[in-house]
């Protein structure tokens, strides 16, 4: 590859590709590394995507007010890699120069302490899901499932993933990770269902490459990736062969159109003011991505046809992704932040019980937290060379997550108080009708502006029930798998009985290892 500028020439809105384009045409496509956040910010424009949003298409999705704040988001990931190259940026193998980390094969336990780190923060300045987790999390399980296809079929999957990771580092791309099939009727295989796209597959295959048609659902900051890896979702079976493929697509590729999903209170973005959101900066961003013969160029495929290796990537998935969820720390140190913001704000903040539901919130935030980094500090190295968290300690992590979160925001509100859910509108507070009431009958503090309170306010709605509430409450839930799939996993690895056997030995019933000798 050549040397690239930070210059970047934004795509022509009819800047498409042939049906069947080959991956040189793909890789054509970025002409220059991205360097900052304006510059990744120009690449998304007028790439011609067909977007929809409340039953119509969008025109240019970077100008949409609705869509921007999500962009924005994933902007800071950017704004990071510079501001903190020790944190945020690793050393490739691949390019021989630094790369962003959300772009780095962990290579070691201090990789991963790193990422977590990395992520934390990054919850910190969005106060929402910035959606590379998953993409990261992708290629950190591709690295190994391809190198260990290829060792038992003789297939060439490792080195066409390579060639694919070299490019993302090279012009600083963002891939997303397309994993969740709608999967219709649960009770039912992949070739079961009565529609058989219910779970994406393989509909042809020619000496190019093949086609794939189906659905990927709440994919994390699809629409403000470059590519899309889609992967199974679920382990399957021989029958389910044709279901069983992995390949890479940018998202300009034909036959690709995505449906933007709602958030709870996402319209307060388009009605002119910013404090009515809470956090109008930043926001998450999920979508349908429906795929419609969409074509693979060999290049670009990893998997086609090894369904036995289909449960093993999922496993590995889940190991790194649930351990990335402490991410939600970074969220929940906003949350304590604005909780302990509005009790000095109200006047209350030496109040006993307001301290310790303030250490309660902490509390909870850094078990989330030490679970996640212990994964990390306990991870081990596979065939490939790519390092994966413990799976345990990764799967509790997650658990917490689903939980520990819904508590610290019910004492956010705790501590916030009803106002928060009956302000009055934000063009009530600048009317000349009533602003002037409002300033007075709702002040705090005689030294805090009532309107710093109003934000203050209106930023533990945003996060408890409004627009990033789906990043930290839903997504804590059901992200990564729902509570129960970490409590299978848990139940897999829990080994009660090597933990019967220490019980047994103290109490007497068995020999110890040191009678033993």
């Amino acid at each position: 590859m050549s040397e690239h500028t930070a210059t970047v020439t934004p795509l022509s809105a009819d800047a498409g590709l042939e049906p069947t384009a080959g991956a040189e045409a793909r890789w054509a496509l970025f002409q220059h590394r991205l360097e900052s956040a304006e510059d990744y910010i120009k690449s998304l424009r007028g790439r011609g995507l067909k977007v929809f949003l409340f039953g119509e298409q969008v025109e240019e999705p970077v100008d949409h007010p609705m869509i921007r704040p999500s962009i924005n988001a994933l902007a800071a990931s950017y704004e990071l890699a510079q501001e903190d190259p020790e944190l945020a940026t690793a050393e490739s193998p691949y390019t021989g120069g630094r790369v962003n980390r959300f772009l780095h094969i962990p290579t070691s336990p201090e990789d991963l302490v790193n990422k977590n780190r990395m992520q934390r923060r990054l919850g910190q300045i969005t106060g929402t899901c910035f959606q590379r987790c998953a993409g990261l999390d992708c290629i950190s399980v591709m690295h190994s499932l391809t190198y260990d296809i290829d060792q038992a079929h003789g297939t060439e999957y490792h080195a066409r993933f390579l060639k694919l990771l070299e490019g993302l580092q090279r012009h600083n791309l963002i891939i997303a990770a397309g994993m969740t099939d709608p999967k219709g009727d649960r009770s039912k295989a992949p070739h079961e269902q009565a529609d058989p796209e219910m779970f994406m597959r393989v509909v042809d295959r020619d000496e190019r490459g093949l086609y794939v048609s189906g659905a990927k659902a709440h994919m994390t900051g699809g629409l403000n990736s470059h590519w899309v890896m889609v992967m199974p979702t679920m382990r399957l079976s021989e029958a389910d062969r044709d279901y069983a493929v992995i390949g890479a697509v940018p998202l300009q590729t034909p036959g690709l159109s995505f449906i933007y999903g709602r958030q709870s209170c996402d319209t307060r973005a388009m009605e002119g003011g910013e404090i009515d959101q809470g956090n109008a900066r930043y926001s998450g961003q999920e979508v349908l991505a429906v795929f419609d013969r969409v074509f693979i160029p060999w290049e670009h495929v990893f998997m086609d046809g090894e369904w036995e290796f289909a449960s093993l990537l999922v496993e590995r998935f889940t190991d790194y992704h649930r351990a990335s969820y402490v991410c939600k720390t970074g969220l929940g140190d906003v949350m304590v932040g604005a909780a302990a913001t509005i009790a000095e704000y109200n006047g209350v903040e030496s109040a006993s019980h307001i301290k310790d539901k303030l250490v309660e919130m902490v509390h909870l935030n850094e078990t989330i937290y030490s679970s996640g980094i212990a994964s990390s500090h306990q991870a081990y190295p596979l065939p490939s060379g790519a390092w994966i968290n413990d799976g345990m300690l990764s799967n509790v992590c997650k658990h917490n997550v689903t939980r520990f979160p819904y508590e610290i925001s019910r004492l956010a509100q705790d501590l916030a108080g009803g106002l928060m859910v009956t302000l009055p509108s934000e063009k009530d507070f600048e009317s000349s009708d009533t602003g002037e009431l409002l300033e007075r009958f709702f002040k705090g503090r005689d030294d805090i502006p009532t309107e710093d309170r109003v934000r203050i306010l209106r930023l533990i709605e945003n996060m408890t029930l409004g627009r990033n509430a789906v990043g930290y409450l839903t997504e804590s839930l059901h992200g990564a798998g729902s509570p129960q799939a970490q409590r299978i996993q848990i139940l897999r690895n829990m080994n009660v009985d090597d933990k019967k056997r220490h019980a047994r030995m103290l109490a007497g019933i068995i020999a110890t290892d040191a009678d033993a000798t």
